[in-house]
């Protein structure tokens, strides 16, 4: 596509236009997860408590051992605030498994949506991404009332939008992000999502109290479409596309990026064998991998921990779920900046900052939930503990999120896309396994279970990381380079051997 005229930035005053894109980018990241999460929200007023306390006692009735005093659950303190049973009687294992199906959609968009975000346009993958959500969570109430069925269907659609957010992202970032940016951007970008998932906790409980499970749906959903506008307007594929940007940032950003020649529509094809024989790929995988698993278990398995086992009402229980969010983004603020901090000081390389910023999210949060299988019914403490670990898991956002831009800047699109799939087969099981473990079971002892396999994967991670991660950039970035490299190297042969070669070559 033609370069466009430059119009100049309307928002100069504020924030340079490729910061508009990251705040856009953000919001848009906040939209996806608030929707996501949102099902976990309004579960709470969809779902006949009563009858299905009944039939969790029935059940328990015949399995219970010498030590069920002990793992009875905890006891409701002052609860007062109380949402009245909905229409749906939906076991626990469905319950697991319609939070766990958007993560089929999930799963099976992001390589595709990361390839064409690469080859055709990032901004529109983006804009889709956020849309079927957007349409998928307005639908929801009426195929909730239709069949259970068709909430699964609405749940596989929104995560075949959320599936290609992220790579989309990564690709405008890789065409907008100056180097010394790209990390302040990229973090911006994750930010949303954790303000995106407190906002959706917080608003959506108010909203469930005011008008019931239904409105969760609409009001979210029906919000969200004013950035779908503002994205079309404000934010283009490249700088060279983007008419709302002043002259010399545009210079500034061809200049350090580079601009391919007008009518040139050559893609780097993907070095697929030396991307999955990567060393430093690979352990960004695993750590994202094992770290979603603790991610999707606190996202959208803690509001039902706080229900089931400490019994939280509705009020506390969305308060409690959504502050650790917040605290999470203002911990990630600050450890980034002091990471970038030492960086440009020199005390540390973008290797050390991202296996310190990996640590954090994933050393804390185990040590948290070991804490959380020995300390029973002390709501406080529990509180506490688990605060200080979803604050913490804000280090991913400058650890191993950050570090797919850092090796290979020309695929990061297609780097994100790959471990985020397998990241996500974390999301399908979780909600699947609590379901399984917790049905007539809603106890410590088995919640502790399911703690202790976290812990697992969080020694994986930290062991994988630790030894292979690296904030390198690798040689396979820049296939053109290795083929350039090759070419002066024959230049520079002596005449005689070049001959030689030649002879070679012809017989």
């Amino acid at each position: 596509m033609e370069e466009v005229p430059a119009k100049g930035n309307p928002f100069r005053k504020l924030i340079p236009a490729r910061y508009v894109l990251a705040v856009l980018g953000s919001i848009g990241m906040g939209i996806v997860y608030g929707l996501k999460v949102n099902l976990s929200v309004a579960l709470v007023g969809m779902l006949n408590h009563t009858a299905l306390h009944e039939l969790s006692k029935e059940l328990s009735h015949d399995n219970t051992t010498s030590n069920a005093q002990e793992d009875d659950g905890c006891v409701a303190e002052n609860s007062t605030t109380t949402v009245e049973d909905g229409p749906f009687l939906w076991s626990e294992p469905l319950q697991g498994m319609l939070l766990s199906c958007y993560f089929w959609g999930y799963f099976i968009s992001q390589i595709p949506g990361g390839r064409i975000a690469e080859m055709f346009s990032a901004k529109w993958v983006m804009f889709f991404s956020v849309f079927i959500n957007v349409i998928c969570t307005l639908l929801t109430p009426a195929m909730a009332t239709w069949h259970y069925v068709a909430v699964i269907a609405m749940r596989i659609g929104e995560g075949i939008g959320g599936g290609m957010a992220l790579p989309a992202l990564y690709c405008l970032i890789g065409r907008w992000g100056l180097p010394d940016e790209r990390r302040r951007m990229t973090f911006m970008v994750h930010v949303g999502t954790t303000i995106g998932g407190a906002k959706a906790y917080l608003t959506g409980t108010n909203v469930l109290r005011s008008w019931g499970w239904e409105s969760v749906f609409y009001v979210m959903g029906g919000l969200s479409t004013t950035w779908c506008f503002l994205w079309i307007v404000f934010v283009q594929d490249s700088p060279q596309q983007q008419p709302y940007i002043d002259q010399e940032e545009r210079d500034m950003l061809v200049n350090a990026l580079g601009s391919k020649p007008k009518g040139s529509t050559k893609k780097l094809p993907v070095p697929w064998k030396a991307v999955l024989t990567s060393p430093p790929f690979l352990a960004i995988m695993v750590a994202h991998t094992c770290s979603n698993w603790g991610w999707y278990m606190l996202l959208i398995e803690l509001p039902f921990y706080m229900k089931q086992v400490l019994k939280f009402n509705i009020t506390e229980n969305a308060v409690v779920t959504a502050i650790p969010f917040l605290t999470l983004w203002l911990f990630s603020l600050g450890l980034s900046r002091t990471l970038d901090y030492l960086k440009v000081k020199g005390t540390i390389t973008t290797t050390t900052s991202r296996k310190i910023g990996t640590l954090f999210a994933s050393c804390i949060p185990l040590i948290c939930l070991l804490g959380l299988c020995y300390i029973g019914c002390h709501r406080t403490l529990a509180v506490v503990l688990m605060a200080i670990g979803v604050t913490c898991i804000g280090g991913m956002f400058c650890g191993f999120l950050s570090n797919h831009i850092d090796i290979a800047p020309n695929f990061a699109g297609t780097l994100m896309a790959i471990t985020n799939t397998m990241a996500t087969i974390p999301g399908i099981i979780v909600p699947i396994f609590v379901g399984q473990l917790t049905h007539g079971n809603q106890t410590i002892s088995a919640w502790r279970v399911i703690f202790f396999v976290t812990i697992g994967l969080y020694v994986i991670e930290i062991l994988v990381y630790m030894i292979f991660g690296s904030g390198e950039e690798q040689p396979w970035n820049r296939p053109e380079k290795c083929g350039d490299e090759e070419d002066l190297k024959m230049e520079n042969q002596p005449l005689n051997e070049k001959l030689k070669v030649e002879d070679t070559n012809v017989h």
